[in-house]
């Protein structure tokens, strides 16, 4: 796991689109334009965005958003479809979610399609529970009281 750089643009954009295309069937070309820019949407705006190798490939991306001194939104998180079923959306995951105690956040939010499965039992596994439902989406948070320890890998 490392944070991004510049050349891994072109590799974490297709990675992203490609696991939505894959869940959506299609990919509305008006949606998704924070993917135009990685470097400037996320981490020069003060956000963690990370990608996860396997020897030289790319195998996964993810990121966390500060909302505020307390509160992050964990976003982007793809897995190679030839990567897929091994755990690295986990270890993705559980590290943005160590980024977010070790900077203190007290609550870490996600939001995922209703009917994406595979997420919903992604971010469960982790440790993030339902609090809200709407027309298209669940939202899940994780609360990171002082008390609890890190999360194991």
């Amino acid at each position: 796991m490392r944070p991004f750089r510049r050349e891994d643009q072109a590799e974490a954009r297709r990675i992203i689109l490609e696991g939505l295309g894959d869940h959506f069937g299609t990919i509305d070309q008006n949606m998704n334009h924070d993917l135009d820019d990685i470097m400037t949407t996320y981490t020069k705006a003060g956000h963690e965005f990370v990608v996860a190798e396997l020897e030289a490939w790319m195998v996964g991306t993810g990121a966390l958003l500060y909302e505020d001194n307390n509160l992050g939104r964990i976003v982007r998180v793809s897995v190679n479809p030839n990567f897929r079923g091994r755990g690295y959306g986990e270890a993705i995951v559980k590290h943005l979610i160590r980024l977010g105690q070790k900077n203190g956040l007290g609550q870490i939010v996600v939001e995922t399609n209703h009917d994406w499965n595979s997420a919903i039992e992604l971010y469960q596994k982790c440790g993030f529970q339902p609090y809200e439902r709407d027309d298209e989406s669940l939202y899940l948070r994780m609360d990171l009281g002082i008390e609890q320890q890190l999360v194991p890998v």
